[in-house]
Parts: structure tokens; sequence; C-alpha cells
């Protein structure tokens, strides 16, 4: 990643230090994911809890040790502690809640050029609700977000939804919500961004996109790095990010040879602050592996290196394009 890509992304969020957080995941040993996970919609509407596996505790003394009063393979005897990732499925989304922050890990959705052209949801016909399948103790409220200032940003859009009122109403859960700066980022930049996602469908019939909270770290005035961030409610709960990212898988018609076909990916990293509108996307563009070591995820284990090619390549990456019929990366000669 350039020195100029990092100077845009630290501009666009002085208040949180982006451009020293990205500095800081940018490495230069140049490794490859080799896991991530799947994106496909899920038919059901359910919420269950995802246990971790645990095996049997290391062998740390020899069976001969004189140690007999220590029941090795009863360390865990009351239970594992966690963590627990609540798996999130519904009509809209799939995704992992996170107990820690009370926020989703991520969510991802799939958006086609049909799902999108279809308006069989009315937005006022949703509220927003509290996740009930989340236990009480670790569970977002919708008290937190009152007078905390913040708006209750959706991950997955309400508007990619509108196929659908159950799936419009599922994005209203709280589980799909993160705080975000409302003016100037939920309600101007990051909803124009989420337009532009669903615009690349007069391009590519089929869009796979992953979403999701960062809690970056940034230089203090000793030169140390930190990550700070803000927690609302009373008492407080729910971690403020302070960076969201978006991972787009964008899909050709041809399709038919996954071993040969190409997908157009583009990763994102925006900063939880006000934006100006005449920002280009493709300031926030970054490698792929800098999202995965920040949120310790995987995005493309099944996308092998041969068959991605650059999003921002293909397409000019501006929130303002509205007809990617019309605009493409590279100007006309």
């Amino acid at each position: 990643m350039s020195r100029a890509k990092i100077s845009a992304i630290g501009l666009a969020s002085a208040t949180v230090g982006a451009s020293g957080a990205l500095l800081y995941h940018s490495y230069s040993d140049g490794s490859k994911p080799k896991n991530a996970a799947a994106v496909p919609p899920a038919p059901g509407i359910s919420t269950k809890a995802l246990p971790v596996q645990t095996s049997a505790p290391l062998q740390i003394f020899p069976a001969s040790s004189d140690l007999v009063s220590l029941n090795h393979n009863g360390i865990l005897k009351y239970g594992s502690p966690g963590p627990v990732l609540d798996e999130l499925k519904s009509l809209a989304l799939w995704g992992a809640y996170d107990r820690r922050t009370r926020n989703p890990w991520w969510v991802a959705e799939h958006i086609t050029s049909e799902s999108v052209a279809r308006s069989d949801a009315k937005r006022n016909n949703s509220a927003f609700s509290e996740d009930k399948t989340i236990p009480l103790a670790f569970r977002a409220r919708l008290k937190d977000y009152s007078h905390s200032g913040y708006d209750r940003g959706h991950q997955v859009p309400a508007a990619n939804a509108n196929w659908s009122q159950q799936a419009m109403d599922d994005t209203f859960k709280l589980t799909n919500m993160c705080p975000q700066v409302g003016e100037g980022f939920n309600r101007h930049y990051w909803s124009r961004f989420e337009n532009f996602c669903r615009n690349l469908t007069q391009k590519y019939p089929s869009v796979r996109i992953v979403t999701g909270p960062l809690y970056l770290p940034k230089k203090d005035d000793e030169g140390k790095w930190r990550v700070s961030y803000e927690v609302i409610g009373d008492p407080p709960n729910v971690s403020v990010p302070t960076h969201f990212f978006k991972i787009i898988f964008a899909e050709n018609e041809d399709t038919t040879n996954e071993d040969t076909s190409k997908v157009a990916v583009g990763a994102f990293v925006l900063p939880n602050a006000s934006i100006d509108n005449k920002k280009l996307l493709a300031d926030f563009e970054v490698d792929i592996e800098i999202v995965e070591r920040a949120s310790g995820l995987q995005f493309a284990e099944q996308l092998a290196l041969e068959r991605r090619k650059r999003l921002c390549g293909e397409v000019k990456c501006d929130v303002s394009v509205r007809n990617f019929r019309e605009a493409s990366a590279k100007p006309k000669l």
C-alpha cells in the first residue's frame, strides 16, 4: 500500500488515527491468507451459540508423576470459559456476534441485480429491536444508544433487503448494528458507500459483501501505539468502533467454471468519523491482508489468488458513481 494511500486515510480519520493504525497493520512479509469464512445466504431464521471446541488438556506431567492429587483431565471440570461466538443467521444476513463489545464480529450478505430491483418491503414497517437470542448479560440494548450521540448503524443495510419484509426486519436487530457517527458518516458517506455496493449489481449480477467493525490503534504523544475507544450505555455496555471494513466480492455472470472464473475483490477501511462526500472511495482501499490482520478474520480461503482481480481496477471506486454501465476505472481515450 502506497504512502499516499495511507496519508489519505489518515487525513479522513484524524480524530481516530487511521493513518497510524493502517501503518501498524501493514506488514512486508508478503504472506497470503490460508483460511476464510464462506458467505452464502442462509435460509433459516435462527441464532445459536457456537461452542468452542475443547480438546483434552495437555499432559503436563508424566503419568508416573508423584503429584497424584492433581486431576489433569479435570482442569475444565466446571466448563470452558469460551469465547462463545453467537451465530447470526437470518434471511438477510449471516454473521457472528462479539459478546465482549456487544457488536457483530462480522456480517455477510449476498445481493443480486434481481434482489436490489425488488421493492416488497417498507422501512417504516420495521423497528429497531434487541436480539433476545443473545443472553441478557451480553446483549446490546436500545437504551444504550439513547442520548449517546451515535446512530444505530446498520452493517447489512436495510435497503439491501427490500425483497422481503421479514428480511428487512432482520436487519433492524441490534446484533446487526454498531454505534456510528451520524453526521457526515452513517447518514452520508457510509450511506453512499452502501449505495455504491448496490449499484455494482449493474455490472456484476452477483455481489457478496462482508462488513464489520475494527478497533485500531493510534500513536500517542509518547510515540506508543494504543487502542482507545468509547463505550456507550449506563453502565457502559456497547463499544464504539474506531473504523469499519467492507470486503466486496463481485462476480460476473460466467461463474460456471469456478476454477478459472475471475472475481473482482475490493477491501476498504473507513474511519468512524465525518468524511467529505467528495472523498474518493479508492482512497480507503487497502489490501485484504490488512483487514485480516486487524480483525483476526479471514475472508477468501476458497478464492485462489489467480482468480482474483482488483475491483477498483475494474470500476471507478467513487461513491458518487450511480451508473456502472457508463463509468469505468479507466478513462476513455
